[in-house]
């Protein structure tokens, strides 16, 4: 009896990391220590010293149930976008630089080449937000897990200046909302779509002309990353005073997240248009409006608040990087409250 007639190969393993460090490779900063396969990622922190209270932000995230999508589509090179995006947009929403990125591949089974693949797209999700992949782990997990799913997550650690913090306190009535346009359901609010639609090829390869593409191509869209975008909006000299990632929960529960006691916002849906997706999973599966806004990001994957002096500059600034942004409300009185008109 050895390891590998247990479940767990170790040479998969040694060929994995092989495979994956092309991908890895295109992450890099000249902060980086070493190379990948050490026991710990090493991050040079002495730029830091160039700001006056450097702050560390983090988060961790997964990619929820979407994950699911990609078995059966058997289609593994962008939910690593997603599960990145899920961490970077979180620091990027305080005002902050990501820095550096670490995976974690829970599996069934260690297939090299699909392993290598999950990991290209996670790669790709760090060069977007112009963090270094500085290492992870992939874990065999035999007879707990169906050899061919996987479960992906991640950690993310940033930094900004205590100054520079985003922390929604100086928001006040009169102030504009900007919403920054997301590119679908990003990976959120999948266990609802898993039940509106079969996860099945046939379903998923279903063309729909309001979509313009196959269910499967819009669902699995991978999470717009926001990073550059808000660094181009400091860069031209705008303050941020509060931002909502709108992730699970939608507007309803993130956007009061970033509000000071005594304001709410009044939010005008017909500002923009909303996707097709959206409208699509409504209709399909008898969801009210309330709730495809209280568990989705219907459009929106990013609010900010904003002096109302500063909205063409935010605008052009989000523009610039590819960032597609709308007016679509204010800040009113009241009690931490999202009111749709």
């Amino acid at each position: 009896m050895d390891y590998k007639n247990s479940g767990v190969d170790i040479e998969a393993g040694y060929k994995s990391v092989e495979l994956m460090k092309e991908h890895v490779k295109k992450t890099m900063r000249p902060e980086v220590l070493g190379g990948l396969g050490g026991f710990a990622g090493a991050f040079d922190l002495s730029k830091i010293k160039e700001m006056d209270e450097p702050v560390l932000l983090s988060g961790t995230d997964g990619c929820g149930t979407k994950v699911k999508l990609a078995f059966v589509m058997d289609k593994h090179d962008t939910i690593g976008i997603d599960a990145v995006a899920m961490c970077v947009n979180d620091i990027a929403c305080s005002g902050g630089e990501p820095l550096f990125f670490l995976d974690y591949i829970a599996c069934g089974k260690n297939y090299p080449e699909k392993i290598a693949t999950i990991v290209s797209g996670v790669a790709e999700g760090c060069r977007q937000a112009e963090a270094a992949l500085v290492g992870g782990e992939t874990a065999e997990h035999p007879g707990l897990m169906p050899e061919n799913d996987y479960d992906l997550a991640g950690f993310a650690v940033g930094v900004v200046d205590k100054k520079d913090l985003i922390t929604g306190q100086n928001i006040k009535p009169g102030d504009t909302l900007i919403g920054i346009a997301s590119t679908g359901v990003h990976s959120n609010g999948f266990s609802l779509v898993r039940k509106v639609f079969e996860m099945t090829e046939e379903s998923l390869d279903t063309y729909y002309d309001e979509l313009g593409k196959t269910l499967g191509e819009a669902l699995i869209e991978p999470t717009r990353i926001y990073v550059k975008g808000l660094k181009a909006v400091k860069n031209a000299g705008v303050t941020i005073k509060g931002c909502s990632h709108i992730t699970g929960g939608g507007f309803y529960e993130n956007i009061p997240r970033m509000l000071p006691d005594g304001v709410s916002v009044k939010i005008n849906k017909h500002s923009y248009e909303v996707p097709a997706i959206f409208k699509l999973l409504a209709q399909k599966g008898d969801i009210s409006e309330q709730m495809m806004y209280n568990t989705y990001n219907m459009g929106i994957g990013m609010v900010l608040a904003i002096d109302p002096a500063d909205v063409d500059a935010t605008i052009a600034a989000l523009e610039s990087t590819g960032d597609k942004a709308y007016v679509i409300g204010e800040v009113i009185e009241g009690n931490k409250e999202v009111v749709l008109v």
